[in-house]
């Protein structure tokens, strides 16, 4: 598995991890573009474009970390229970260096990537969030080039093109339209998964990509756990006051963003041409951008609108030129 291929599949904080790219063994002449790989590929689109919606709608009523924590166990929980039934307990198997690699990785993901999202969806818009969120193959080249790997100049001028990108995102921050801390927090997530995504192509991970993502699942979970114990979300946890859209979108979260489109991902790796699958790093945060209009009729400011074009654009000339290395 090359760097690049790994690196540029982990765009998004609702992506899985990046070694789940070892499972792509089909001989590429193989891989063809059936009526199933769309099918697989419009659950990736949909779903995983959603889940921004989702969180919304979760942390409207159930604190962040509380909620982040419980979805996060509960999938991890159910992915190891699956790879046990269908794969036998052998599979859950690690060495102490792998489980631990997958412990640090969950905690980057998971606690930090995905954590912070939770928190500022408090507070920004689900859109915005997903536009910001696109960043990511933005800093994993910069951590790529500053560990010695030398990225083409066509990718280098896709990261200059998405840094102005964020610039324009992250002017109603700047002018108070929305809170500052929520887009900080936002880029401090994009950061924390890149680096994530970066170790885990370095670390000694298990070799399944199933039982590594169920540990990392569950260690970050728990990690959100004790994080919300620590902030008080547990006090002012109210199971009576939580609304039926909250509880119907952690449970959307958890069976089809965690289970169901992480392992329509993980097949069609090894199915669908890899420049195809890739694609949903752009299609992604322009689904996320139209459901939270239509659904909970964000404003369709101009900084969203030009900044989240140039970002897609730059992540499309990203993700096309790391996928011809």
């Amino acid at each position: 598995m090359s760097t690049s291929n790994a690196n540029s599949a982990e765009s998004s904080p609702e992506a899985p991890p990046a070694e789940a790219t070892a499972t792509g063994s089909a001989a590429p002449g193989s891989r063809k573009v059936t009526g199933t790989v769309w099918a697989a590929l419009a659950i990736v689109y949909v779903v995983w474009g959603s889940t921004y919606l989702g969180i919304r709608i979760v942390v409207e009523t159930i604190p962040p970390f509380l909620s982040a924590g419980i979805r996060f166990v509960t999938a991890g929980l159910l992915l190891t229970a699956l790879v046990a039934w269908r794969q036998g307990p052998a599979a859950l198997r690690v060495s102490g260096r792998q489980l631990g690699s997958a412990v640090l990785v969950g905690l980057l993901l998971v606690l930090g990537g995905n954590g912070l999202v939770v928190l500022a969806e408090t507070e920004i818009p689900s859109g915005l969030a997903a536009l910001l969120v696109a960043a990511v193959p933005m800093w994993v080249v910069l951590l790529r080039a500053g560990t010695g790997d030398r990225p083409a100049p066509s990718t280098l001028a896709g990261v200059l093109l998405g840094m102005a990108g964020l610039t324009v995102l992250c002017s109603p921050g700047l002018t108070g339209d929305v809170r500052l801390w929520g887009v900080l927090s936002v880029l401090g997530a994009t950061l924390t998964w890149s680096l994530g995504s970066f170790a885990s192509g370095r670390l000694p991970m298990p070799a399944n990509p199933f039982t590594a993502s169920a540990y990392e699942m569950v260690a970050g979970g728990v990690a959100g756990l004790l994080v919300g114990l620590v902030r008080g979300d547990l006090r002012e946890f109210d199971p009576g006051a939580v609304s039926g859209a909250s509880w119907a979108a952690l449970g959307g979260l958890i069976l089809f963003g965690s289970l169901v489109a992480f392992t329509a991902y993980v097949w069609l790796l090894g199915t669908a041409p890899l420049s195809l699958v890739a694609t949903y790093a752009y299609v992604n945060p322009v689904v996320a951008v139209a459901l939270g209009a239509l659904i909970l009729d964000e404003a369709l400011t101009w900084p969203i609108v030009v900044g989240g074009m140039i970002v897609v654009a730059a992540v499309c000339v990203i993700v096309r030129t790391e996928r011809r290395s």
